[in-house]
């Protein structure tokens, strides 16, 4: 009788927090999804701007030198301060990724947002816990609540990104100590997010799961998620070693963006078309490859998948700012679309297979990529959602796109063997 007052009181302290952190989390990324609309189409109306591309490379790569310091480490900075705060996520970890990210996309760069979208969480949650002077246990909770809330508010999908904000942390394991604060925070900042009047993409998917199971389909499910699995590794693979080779070659930071848009540039006229520039989402013409346009299109070039793989790892391993999450839902997609149409099964489903999968695998997060699925395109499919992410998830190596997750169970075991 004596503890739950005191549950009570410090219920309501965490709610006083998690509120207000949750509305200006879900408030930021309102406004990073309207810039970021209205700065891809300035971009369609102006296609001359990709030839500056490689100056405002240089000018994300200058800014991020001179006033960047720690908070150059993103994403994984703030994973490693969820593990063990130390330094701290810097307060202008937040406007930085904001403005480097809306550049990248104004000039043409091939990125997402869900990078900019946790970065922007992360770093309002850590200037709350400086101003609230937090002790190093609940830093890492409203860390978490952050993470959730940027991810919850940008994709519309506040279940998923809940889940991730505890998945992400570590391969194999994960911890519930945060599932309140992060549920809560990735809940009210969607809504806020909606109140803004800002909306999401919606994808219809008809529903293939019927009382008596499609063996065949799912064989088919089965060998497409090997597939999402082994894309997922090639991308992590490559985001990797490129990014090594141009700190290697390229050792001033602020000349890397320069040469990455200039390859860019190349990769547009390689390709014939700038379709794999920016986000990937909205076109700006009819028939354009768009990222809808995977789930009812018969005509989607076999290899776009391939060609959104490499205008993206040479952007973002060059030292442009985004997420990878966005284009990779497009490259999965795109692959899925593709396997769909070779192997005569449903567009629309494995588009939407692809589109989840492929971020479970490159995430290492099978649970929170099932829920995202079902959430974005409904729980009627979730049986092929669950099989095409938790195969994809096996399939792609320990390697992710965020080096700073820890690894507590591995994927391969060998029978016999307790390690």
């Amino acid at each position: 009788m004596i503890a739950r007052p005191f549950h009570l009181l410090a219920a309501m302290k965490w709610l006083a927090i998690l509120l207000p952190l949750a509305v200006v989390t879900g408030s930021a990324s309102a406004f990073f999804l309207w810039s970021l609309d209205a700065l891809t189409k300035v971009r369609f109306a102006n296609p001359w701007l990709l030839w500056l591309l490689p100056v405002g490379g240089l000018g994300v790569g200058w800014f991020y030198e001179r006033y960047g310091r720690t908070a150059g480490g993103g994403n994984n900075l703030l994973i490693d301060e969820i593990h063990q705060p130390a330094a701290g996520v810097p307060r202008r970890m937040a406007p930085l990724i904001l403005l480097g990210t809306l550049i990248t996309h104004l000039f043409g760069g091939s990125a997402g947002r869900e990078g900019t979208a946790l970065q922007m969480g992360g770093g309002i949650a850590a200037t709350f816990a400086r101003v609230l002077r937090l002790d190093a246990a609940s830093v890492r909770l409203l860390l978490m609540a952050g993470v959730a809330a940027g991810f919850g508010s940008i994709f519309g999908t506040p279940i998923a990104g809940a889940v991730f904000a505890l998945e992400v942390l570590v391969i194999g394991r994960m911890q519930y100590d945060g599932l309140i604060p992060c549920f809560i925070a990735s809940l009210v900042a969607h809504w806020t997010c909606g109140a803004w009047g800002i909306g999401h993409t919606h994808y219809h998917v008809d529903v293939a799961t019927g009382l008596v199971p499609d063996f065949l389909l799912f064989g088919k499910v089965l060998f497409a998620a090997i597939a999402f699995g082994l894309a997922g590794g090639l991308f992590s693979w490559c985001s990797h070693r490129l990014a090594g080779v141009f700190k290697r070659y390229v050792p001033r930071p602020e000349l890397r963006p320069v040469i990455g848009g200039l390859l860019v540039i190349g990769l547009f006229f390689l390709s014939g078309t700038a379709d794999y520039l920016g986000l990937g989402v909205i076109g700006d013409r009819a028939g354009a490859i768009t990222l809808p346009a995977m789930f009812s299109s018969n005509e989607i070039p076999a290899m776009a998948w391939l060609w959104k793989l490499v205008f993206t790892v040479v952007t973002l391993s060059a030292g442009f700012k985004g997420g990878e999450v966005t284009p990779l839902f497009f490259i999965g997609a795109a692959l899925g679309n593709a396997l769909a149409i070779a192997l005569g099964a449903p567009v629309d489903l494995f588009a939407a297979l692809g589109f989840v999968a492929i971020f479970a695998a490159t995430t290492n997060t099978p649970l929170a990529s099932t829920l995202l699925g079902m959430e974005l395109f409904g729980a009627g499919n979730g049986l092929y959602l669950a099989t095409a992410c938790i195969i994809a998830y096996r399939f792609s190596g320990h390697t992710g796109i965020y080096t700073t997750q820890r690894l507590a169970v591995p994927k391969f075991r060998a029978l016999g063997h307790d390690k």
